[in-house]
């Protein structure tokens, strides 16, 4: 599998560009383009976005980082227009908020020969609050059409020096030219990473750099009022100053292709991570230099360590819960079962604890951090090695390198007979090793009493299975009825039941009515909806008017009738990414059909068997006649929930293979 993160070596390269970019500039000739060069299905294209980042410094505040951002997008097709608006995450912190001002916004129109300006107005920029971290700022371009050219520049103002922002210089559309300079005082130490495929251009320089500030002095002790009077003083910091420049030319659209965990993990960007600051007369301060610095940072914070050391709020409680339950399996489930029922997840990511374990507990309520770690607190107390993994979502994208900030959760593990049974209590539906989809992201970092951490892998290692029998007649006017037996079990069980649980009997099955055009369904039951022990099983009796085809004195019909696969989910030339079908799983059918009176069976699919290298996956098929009877048993496995991109071919292969056997007809003949 291709690497996607590598620590980006900064080297001196010599280049030139000679274009322009510079907003204000639109011409005639861009306006007039009907298509965009480099892509002709693009609905839109970044024509460039030029960014840069730096610190300035106050006697009152010191430093803050700034980034300034031109960006200039051209509009080809209704599609686009979303392209038009933009926003940008702030985020609320304690030492005060960052702040983002837009400015230079303007939509370019071509109107006869003459090219008209509309400036973005107050209605079209607004503030919008996601939760108390986090809020966004938010621009909608006016006056947006077909052949729009929109600019605007963006100045964010930060704070906190460990929020270095990320450069992408991919997006969902093509961008012809991308540029970003970050100038970095030498009091700070950055970890520079690249993530994606894509090379940059690299140039490295650095020089003095001078600031001037005014500061009101302290008023020390012992040194009398007057040392301070209310008047500003003027001094001045000196220090070398590093530029980095990068720049990349004609980066391809970031196309979402089928079984892709998160895009954003594959975007070509530039990710800064502060690894240590040596301010003047200062020793030097080391953040993050590997996983086990990570690690212990993380654990050492109050609002995690401390945390997992208080026991006496639950105590008296989970001994009632406890008595008589010796077996291990049993008194791990009783435990996570305890804290599923009784806590509610608030919806709020990350590591640390926000009110802390206590006062979650007596309200029923917390984050992920409180409920896990709370789960973690009472697994220990009553004797497990238990022990918190932190993990990143698959919204949060992969973590590879280490970072304070590579995790945005953490579950629960238990070492037990050589294995780490993995727990999550933020889901109703989840179980011991069946974790919510959010957190099947690859691997996590558990970290131990002791201080040790180690990698754990997340993803499930057994296949979730979906089996289906199927007894059907098919009637002499081409119509199937019969009964379908659907049993799911590990994950297509945690999937069923989060889907559809929440919905009525009724709209469960017109949904899956629309799903299997054409069928009609009668007396179904679903039977352990809430038992999360056992397998969800559906019965239902089904007619359908879709799955046979009648030709002259012949029918057609497919043995899998409505589930078979009829089009290829693969269909890229190639492939970037790796394929992540989440989970491993096996779906398996067995189907028996009675063929009508006065028809035989003229011919049969062939029974086959295909298997992917390395065992990645295979299905295989067999069918049978038995007079009036045949039977069918398909099995079809995904063994590995992420597949390289390097198998892409052999992946499609197999797939075309697998569409092209369940489209395969029986064909009936009248006696």
């Amino acid at each position: 599998m291709k690497h996607l993160f590598y620590t980006l070596f900064l080297v001196s390269t010599t280049f030139s560009y000679s274009q322009d970019h510079e907003l204000g500039k639109v011409t005639l000739q861009e306006l007039q383009e009907k298509v965009c060069p480099t892509d002709s299905s693009a609905v839109a294209a970044v024509l460039f976005n030029v960014g840069k980042t730096s610190f300035e410094y106050s006697g009152d505040d010191g430093f803050k980082i700034i980034t300034e951002i031109s960006t200039k997008i051209k509009i080809y097709k209704k599609e686009g227009y979303e392209f038009a608006n933009h926003s940008e995450r702030v985020y609320l912190g304690n030492n005060g908020n960052e702040k983002v001002d837009v400015s230079r916004a303007v939509t370019y129109n071509l109107v006869g020969d003459k090219i008209e300006k509309s400036k973005l107005n107050s209605d079209g920029e607004f503030d919008e609050k996601i939760n108390k971290y986090w809020s966004q700022k938010k621009i909608t371009m006016p006056n947006v059409k077909v052949g729009s050219i929109i600019e605007y520049k963006i100045k964010i103002i930060s704070p906190y020096i460990s929020n270095f922002p990320d450069w992408q210089f991919q997006s969902q559309i093509p961008v012809n030219y991308s540029e970003y300079t970050t100038y970095i005082p030498e009091y700070f130490t950055y970890n520079v990473h690249q993530k994606g495929y894509y090379n940059l251009e690299v140039s490295k320089n650095g020089k003095p750099r001078t600031i001037n500030y005014s500061y009101m002095p302290a008023i020390m002790p012992g040194m009398g009022a007057n040392v301070s009077d209310g008047r500003r003083e003027n001094r001045s910091l000196e220090f070398n100053e590093s530029s980095i420049k990068y720049i990349a030319k004609n980066m391809p659209s970031l196309k979402d292709e089928s079984f892709v965990n998160n895009i954003n993990n594959y975007k070509t960007t530039i990710i800064h991570e502060l690894s240590g600051t040596k301010y003047p007369n200062e020793p030097y301060q080391n953040f993050n230099t590997n996983w086990e610095t990570v690690v212990k940072g993380v654990y050492e914070n109050q609002s995690f360590g401390d945390e997992l050391k208080k026991a006496g709020y639950f105590e008296k409680d989970l001994d009632a819960l406890l008595a008589g339950v010796t077996a291990q399996d049993e008194r791990i489930g009783v435990v996570f079962n305890y804290v599923k029922s009784r806590m509610n997840w608030n919806e709020f990511y990350g590591i640390y604890c926000e009110d802390g374990v206590k006062k979650a507990y007596q309200d029923k309520t917390g984050n992920v951090a409180e409920i896990n770690l709370m789960l973690t607190a009472m697994l220990r107390y009553v004797g497990f090695e238990a022990n918190p993994i932190l993990i990143s979502t698959r919204s949060h994208g992969i973590s590879l390198f280490p970072s304070k900030s590579a995790y945005n959760y953490v579950i629960a593990g238990v070492e037990l007979n050589n294995q780490v049974v993995l727990m999550d209590a933020t889901h109703k539906f989840s179980l011991p090793d069946i974790l919510p989809i959010r957190d099947l992201n690859w691997f996590g970092r558990i970290i131990r009493k002791n201080g040790s951490s180690a990698e754990i892998d997340l993803m499930p290692k057994s296949n979730s299975k979906d089996i289906v029998n199927i007894m059907a007649t098919i009637s002499d006017k081409g119509e199937v009825f019969g009964k379908i037996r659907d049993q799911y079990f590990d994950y297509d069980a945690f999937l069923f039941r989060q889907t559809n649980n929440a919905i009525s009997k009724e709209s469960y099955i017109e949904k899956l009515e629309k799903r299997y055009q054409g069928i009609e369904i009668a007396e179904y039951t679903v039977q352990n909806s809430n038992d999360l022990s056992l397998p969800i099983i559906e019965n239902y009796d089904f007619t359908t008017t879709n799955a046979v085809e009648i030709i002259g004195d012949r029918m057609y019909v497919s043995p899998f009738l409505i589930f078979a696969l009829t089009e290829n989910p693969f269909k890229q030339e190639k492939r970037e990414y790796p394929i992540d079908f989440v989970y491993p799983d096996q779906d398996k059918y067995s189907v028996s059909l009675t063929i009508p009176e006065g028809y035989v069976v003229e011919t049969m699919p062939q029974p086959k068997a295909v298997a992917m290298p390395d065992n990645l996956a295979n299905f295989k098929y067999m069918i049978s006649n038995n007079g009036k009877q045949i039977q069918m048993l398909y099995t079809h496995d995904n063994n590995q929930a992420i597949v390289g991109s390097e198998y892409y071919e052999e992946l499609k292969s197999f797939y075309k293979e697998i569409v092209d056997k369940q489209t395969e007809k029986i064909v009936l003949k009248k006696e």
